[in-house]
């Protein structure tokens, strides 16, 4: 069975993670929700704890959401994805509608995402990459987090604490890869022609988030109908954990914009 977890009350938000794949790396962003939200989340298909043998592939995680709103007891839901999650989550709100009340998505690739050379080579050898794609993930997150948290004790506890939770729940190379593959190999156009409900698209600041091009993710509000934006200012790719009751003061402000 599929480990899910569900803590706050109040209107249903599920929470899907990024191309790592699991959600202990959103922890602060889970409690900074659950303050104002039912917060339910769960790993991708494929991490440990969740169902083995499956074939992981976007109809998988389409179902994989079914399968946890319907343990969770949940006809209904807002959808908010994080980076790859966000393509999960416009899949999900255009295959399944009358599941979704709201769809958020953050920092998300483009409908017409291809990956960069640099991530080509790393999708191809996952494994061998690692250590060159750590390295170089310090180089891309230190100038946001500069920015995010000012005082160096700050930025240092905040990489300190998440790096903690990092090795606690570690990320597989070769699923990452395996991801990013499906994502290159699909379009999302047609998905975004299909949602009809609330659509809040957040990204950081354009010369803040350097894993997902700003104008990349703002491609969502020009093709879902009514879809409405808001900046993470301060912020990068890592706002929902560098800075979560900022996020969650976004959140909430949409929420009562749509009145959900």
């Amino acid at each position: 069975m599929q480990a899910i977890l569900d803590v706050g009350s109040g209107t249903p938000l599920v929470l899907i993670p990024g191309i790592q794949g699991r959600w202990e790396w959103m922890r602060p962003t889970v409690e900074a929700l659950a303050k104002h939200w039912r917060v339910i989340s769960f790993s991708l298909p494929g991490e440990p704890g969740t169902e083995p043998g499956s074939t992981i592939d976007f109809e998988s995680f389409v179902h994989s959401i079914d399968r946890v709103l319907d343990a969770s007891g949940v006809r209904s839901a807002v959808i908010c994805g994080v980076s790859f999650g966000g393509l999960i989550a416009v899949r999900y709100a255009a295959r399944r509608p009358d599941r979704v009340r709201a769809l958020i998505l953050v920092s998300t690739p483009g409908p017409r995402w291809k990956p960069q050379e640099r991530l080509a080579r790393y999708m191809r050898w996952p494994r061998v990459s690692s250590p060159l794609f750590l390295l170089r993930s310090v180089s891309r997150f230190w100038p946001e987090l500069r920015v995010t948290y000012p005082n160096l004790g700050s930025r240092l506890g905040f990489c300190t604490a998440t790096i903690t939770r990092i090795m606690a729940s570690p990320a597989a190379p070769s699923r990452m890869g395996q991801r990013a593959r499906l994502a290159a190999a699909e379009r999302f156009e047609d998905d975004c022609a299909c949602i009809a409900v609330p659509t809040l698209v957040v990204t950081g600041e354009r010369d803040l988030d350097r894993v997902v091009t700003h104008d990349d993710t703002l491609a969502y509000v020009r093709m879902i109908d009514g879809a409405s934006f808001e900046l993470f200012d301060k912020t990068g790719h890592l706002g929902i954990i560098s800075a979560p009751e900022r996020f969650a003061a976004i959140v909430s402000r949409f929420k009562s914009r749509a009145g959900l």
